[in-house]
């Protein structure tokens, strides 16, 4: 069924794995969300800390078809093959949906801007780990 997906792709010119190509909307959300909520700190009048939120929220959402993306690229492109990349890359998936998703709840429990911030930072800081373990799962180090 996942090579028939490819192949498909191939039919009309796409030859590429998926994965790379939405990893990039989760990551950039979670960059949002630092982002929005320093300049929160500095407007806090603005609305930034809502955008910043939604970030999270939307982050939280998209990782869903990220994963099934990478779960679909490791056994067409690896062949499922397990290594310590793909092993690091699995764990920090997980930590990064359950950041996220304590960071929504925390939310809903009216946590303070400050501590929200932290729970931001914590998930771009496992983006970090995780870009840089799929860059040494492609590339090597």
């Amino acid at each position: 069924m996942i090579e028939s997906l490819y192949n498909f792709l191939g039919m009309v010119g796409f030859h590429h794995p998926l994965h790379p190509i939405i990893v990039h909307l989760p990551m950039g959300l979670v960059v949002g969300s630092v982002a929005f909520s320093l300049a929160d700190m500095k407007w806090p009048d603005k609305n930034y800390a809502t955008s910043a939120y939604h970030c999270i929220l939307l982050s939280l959402i998209a990782v869903i078809p990220v994963y099934i993306a990478g779960l679909l690229d490791w056994q067409q492109w690896f062949g499922g093959d397990v290594n310590k990349w793909i092993i690091i890359k699995m764990i920090l998936g997980v930590l990064l949906t359950i950041t996220l998703f304590v960071t929504v709840q925390q939310k809903k429990k009216g946590a303070p801007q400050k501590k929200l911030f932290v729970f931001y930072l914590i998930s771009l800081a496992i983006c970090g780990g995780l870009g840089f373990s799929g860059g040494e799962l492609l590339y090597g180090g």
